[in-house]
């Protein structure tokens, strides 16, 4: 069965097409188009490489399959990062039992390191990223980096308001103090 979908751009049209009927080749461009930013966003939401991949591969394996939903004029490489977002999200879900954090037990701590950030490379702060809890480390994730709201982060994650709040700021918390111990230990 010869599924089309009709896109303005008649090789974009014709790429897709290719990619939704199984042709290996044409999969095989859009996973490795598409590779280094999925896989840098799927590292912000796991533990270690490994469970990136599995979020990156799971993603591309529900891209393949809903290929055929995608909506022409709007932008393929937003829908992708929403699928790998989500798939994330499901992973984070399924791999772990959250604890609703009381947000009385959260307090703002600042660093009294003026420019801190600007000594610390991407690559140290992803690993700090990686070792805070999926539950810090997804609504941090969702919160600074992809700009969604506190309500709009609960109802992803199921969880109340004042939790997502609390887990902002635990992480928070808990990043400084792993990027203050990473740079004591560099004096």
């Amino acid at each position: 069965m010869d599924i089309t979908l009709q896109i303005l751009n008649p090789e974009e049209s014709d790429f897709l097409n290719a990619c939704i009927n199984n042709e290996r080749w044409a999969q095989k461009k859009l996973y490795e188009d598409n590779y280094a930013s999925m896989m840098s966003l799927s590292m912000r939401y796991a533990n270690n490489n490994d469970d990136a991949l599995d979020i990156l591969h799971e993603s591309f394996i529900k891209i393949f399959r809903n290929l055929h939903k995608y909506q022409s004029g709007t932008s393929i490489a937003a829908w992708i990062r929403k699928i790998v977002i989500n798939t994330a999200i499901d992973f984070y879900r399924r791999d772990l039992k959250r604890k609703s954090e009381d947000l009385n037990e959260a307090n703002y701590i600042t660093t009294g390191i003026p420019d801190a950030i600007s000594t610390i490379s991407s690559e140290e702060i992803l690993k700090a990223l990686q070792q805070l809890p999926h539950s810090y480390r997804s609504v941090f994730n969702l919160h600074v980096i992809e700009g969604y709201s506190h309500k709009e982060i609960a109802e992803m994650l199921n969880i109340n308001e004042s939790t997502c709040r609390s887990n902002l700021v635990k992480a928070r918390t808990k990043l400084k103090n792993i990027l203050l111990a990473a740079d004591s230990d560099l004096r």
